[in-house]
């Protein structure tokens, strides 16, 4: 049984009556699905991913609620980092909700020896139609108010580092350990963006495996330092690789993780170890680690297993002058950071 409520935000839900000055990134809960909105100073917004197909509708309803939340009127743009089920299964639904200008993804699908994955990706096509666009890494994304660089796609990364980034130390790259390939090959293709709005940066990469986030800061860090990484991969050890986590030094880490997929132990401890972080936010208690474990209660959007879940947001609002704030819609709480 799902969630049938969704989470009203008095926090969130003035009415917008003027263009806020502000960037604001939403964390929706799609209880271990991946759906992240973007909405520039201007009003103009990106969806990176749509979540899971439900038989209510759930995780639609929760990416429109945010939408209407955050005084939208359209999506201009949908960013599908890769063709698995928790990416991309509530397009349709979303699709009869609010109108979208665009599609952005990596270019086929590798998983056409799974009938499921022949499903997903072909109920995409047919979605989308002509207005997809396939990105590679070097790609620039446009919406205004922003700049948005597209680091990784297609199973390949960047040429050259962005700004910020250059050489790693040698020390960096010397213990760097192989995991077993992927059997769940999308996350190979995996499309990882990097967002700048003035002084403030935001990592996200999608599903990207450990293997495939080596080729990011080993041996050049083509990323340089971030201020908002959202967890690889919900926050599974499949992913995380702690080099890349602890050469992009985020001051503030976010992970979308499910009450139980995601946040195990030793994606905790390679976070704790990353130089200048100072906070953990989780869109859920992850239940199957020790409480102590997980991060401040008091940035943790929702505590309860799926059926009990009232689907709390996670939002950062940034402002000009690079100052964020990071604000859990449960209960209010808010932490303010500086921009590097």
């Amino acid at each position: 049984m799902f969630c049938r409520t969704l989470a009203i935000v008095s926090l969130f839900t003035s009415a917008v009556t003027a263009a806020s000055p502000n960037l604001d990134i939403y964390w929706i809960d799609a209880e271990g699905g991946a759906s992240t909105l973007v909405v520039t100073p201007g009003g103009r917004s990106m969806l990176i991913d749509t979540a899971n197909r439900t038989s209510d509708d759930r995780d639609a309803k929760r990416i429109f609620a945010a939408a209407q939340q955050a005084g939208l009127t359209k999506i201009d743009v949908v960013l599908t980092t890769h063709y698995h089920g928790d990416h991309v299964g509530a397009m349709e639904a979303l699709q009869k909700l609010i109108p979208i200008g665009q599609y952005i993804d990596h270019g086929e699908s590798i998983e056409f020896d799974r009938p499921r994955g022949i499903e997903l990706y072909k109920n995409y096509v047919a979605l989308t139609q002509e207005k997809r666009r396939s990105v590679k890494p070097g790609d620039s994304i446009p919406l205004k108010g922003v700049n948005i660089t597209v680091v990784a796609a297609g199973g390949k990364v960047l040429s050259e580092p962005l700004k910020g980034g250059g050489a790693s130390p040698a020390d960096v790259c010397k213990d760097v350990q192989q995991k077993a390939p992927e059997t769940d090959i999308e996350n190979n293709e995996s499309v990882g963006i990097m967002l700048t709005f003035g002084k403030f940066k935001f990592l996200a990469l999608g599903d990207l495996p450990w293997n495939y986030e080596k080729a990011l800061v080993c041996p050049r860090n083509l990323i340089g330092m971030v201020d908002v990484y959202q967890t690889t991969h919900h926050g599974l050890d499949r992913s995380g690789l702690p080099q890349l986590v602890w050469s992009v030094k985020p001051r503030v880490a976010v992970m979308n993780n499910g009450p139980r997929k995601g946040g195990p132990q030793s994606t905790f401890e390679i976070l704790r170890k990353s130089p200048g972080l100072e906070d953990i936010w989780q869109g859920h208690l992850a239940l199957g680690t020790p409480k102590e474990i997980n991060t401040n209660e008091q940035m943790i959007a929702n505590f309860e297993p799926t059926a009990e879940c009232k689907g709390h947001l996670l939002k950062v609002s940034v402002a000009p002058d690079g100052k964020y704030t990071v604000t859990n819609s449960r209960n209010g709480f808010s932490k303010t950071y500086a921009s590097r």
